[in-house]
């Protein structure tokens, strides 16, 4: 089995596949793929392992693509991001934030693992139940942005603004510290807690959180009292056109 990422900001990954071997992925995220190869939609493990893995913000099914007689499939990332191939030994893991897992060889595990500790769940960004991958093989992880890897020494700690956090390896343990500073609190504009990862381990953070991104989309739609003609002109048009014609609708609106 052979891959290839290419791409810059919207990235793909291609595997080559030979006669008999099999790949799978969460639903919709295949792009292309030779007519030799099969597919095959079903729950992964039962309805319960389809269950446990929607939760972790996977989708209930899971699809495995099969090469008859060899074959080329690719898989695209649904945002902006960063495709990082790891290839695990046997029995090695790796916790990965909701919708990370982009596709894998089939001998790798898609599993959920929960936070340790209650505050972490709430405010480190990462929510009570992460993706498990555990080896052996290839699996392919989509994160948001660029990438940034960090080794941390037993004991150092590294504070995260919420969402950063990617990846990390089962030895890191995450919790929350509490912004310092009524000042900071008040207008710091980086929320009440920051995560806080204590080594020893490996960590990916990711540049752009999907919540940030989220956001600065959302300050460029249209107003809730904006005219449907401008709704319909930025359904058509985009965003971002679509909020600067809400804004100049609103502004003759006041005026008359």
């Amino acid at each position: 089995m052979q891959y290839e990422i290419n791409g810059t900001t919207m990235q793909t990954v291609s595997i080559d596949l030979a006669p008999g071997e099999q790949v799978y992925s969460q639903t919709s995220t295949m792009a292309w793929m030779s007519d030799s190869i099969d597919m095959d939609t079903h729950t992964g493990g039962g309805l319960f392992a389809g269950i446990k893995r929607s939760l972790s913000g996977g989708s209930l099914f899971v699809t495995s693509f099969t090469a008859r007689s060899g074959g080329n499939i690719a898989f695209a990332s649904k945002f902006p991001g960063t495709i990082m191939p790891v290839t695990l030994k046997d029995g090695e893991s790796l916790l990965c934030r909701q919708e990370t897992f982009l596709c894998a060889e089939k001998s790798v595990g898609l599993d959920i693992a929960w936070q340790k500790r209650l505050g972490a769940g709430f405010f480190a960004g990462e929510g009570f139940i992460l993706q498990r991958v555990t080896g052996p093989g290839t699996v392919w992880l989509d994160l948001a942005g660029e990438l940034v890897v960090k080794d941390l020494q037993p004991g150092e700690r590294l504070l995260v603004h919420a969402g950063h956090i990617g990846v990390q390896n089962p030895t890191v343990t995450t919790d929350i510290q509490m912004v310092g500073g009524v000042k900071n609190l008040l207008f710091g504009g980086e929320g009440l807690f920051l995560a806080t990862l204590t080594g020893p381990g490996r960590i990916w953070l990711q540049s752009m959180p999907m919540m940030n991104l989220a956001e600065s989309i959302a300050s460029y739609l249209p107003m809730n009292n904006a005219p449907s003609s401008v709704v319909a002109t930025n359904t058509i048009s985009g965003a971002a056109v679509g909020g600067l014609l809400g804004l100049a609708a609103t502004m003759l609106s006041s005026k008359e």
